[in-house]
């Protein structure tokens, strides 16, 4: 199965985009070639410049908020295990904690370092960081995997609370939907979206082996789909068969 997961506005689009780039942070990080070290640090570049909004930091700790009063209106109910929604809640409380705690603009340190500044200038250059452009890069490069793996460690630890807030509230919003059995007519498909509630997720999950790519648009009233698939030519064309696949609509 492969999944797709669409967000209605642009708070949870940026959610999203920091939650892919931190996997990719953590996955070149665990390595210890040099190559995978630069592309970590291009990375946390991305991730700075995606977490560069003044209002992201407020926008976690709301939406953190949000979540702890909408789960406390569960306490004392018989139908909800009362251990897990204190664990959850102690979650919550502590992302809280740890984020409300992490002083000024998140990532400042980093964007005020010296030679990483030097550093992150050149990225957009193509073949910027040559050894005799950034000489003192080309020796960082040179030190022992396991250094550089530290140096990433102490950049990084700065921005642990946003990931893990961004990670929590992720999680929440996924549980909240409820999956469907779909079938798009043609490779087509549209669903009026009921009223009264305020989606934020869309997530599509089909067989791989159907060789169908969703295109996907929705805002509050409609989720319309469209299925293409990338054919020999290298382009994409109208995927016409009836598709099955798995809907689920978070809230």
């Amino acid at each position: 199965m492969i999944l797709y997961e669409y967000p209605f506005n642009e708070k949870i689009r940026t959610y999203l985009r920091l939650e892919h780039l931190f996997a990719r942070l953590f996955t070149l990080m665990d390595r210890t070639d040099a190559i995978d070290h630069h592309f970590a640090l291009i990375t946390l570049f991305e991730i700075l410049n995606v977490g560069a909004r003044a209002e992201l930091k407020p926008d976690v700790l709301k939406d953190l908020d949000r979540q702890k009063q909408a789960l406390s209106a569960f306490r004392g109910n018989p139908g909800i295990a009362a251990d897990v929604l204190d664990r959850l809640l102690n979650q919550i409380d502590d992302c809280h904690a740890l984020l409300n705690n992490t002083p000024g603009k998140l990532g400042q340190s980093l964007v005020e370092n010296d030679w990483l500044k030097s550093l992150r200038s050149r990225t957009s250059i193509p073949g910027g960081t040559c050894e005799f452009d950034l000489p003192a890069y080309y020796a960082w490069q040179k030190r022992p995997g396991q250094q550089r793996q530290s140096d990433l460690r102490g950049w990084v630890e700065g921005l642990i609370p946003l990931f893990n807030g961004i990670q929590l509230l992720l999680g929440l919003l996924r549980d909240s939907g409820t999956p469907q059995k779909m079938v798009a007519l043609g490779g087509q498909f549209q669903q009026n979206l009921p009223q009264g509630r305020t989606f934020q997720l869309l997530r599509l999950s089909l067989k791989q082996d159907l060789g169908a790519i969703p295109e996907i648009s929705a805002n509050r009233l409609v989720a319309s789909i469209r299925f293409v698939r990338h054919d020999a030519d290298d382009r994409l064309h109208a995927h016409s068969a009836d598709t099955p696949f798995e809907l689920v609509l978070c809230s």
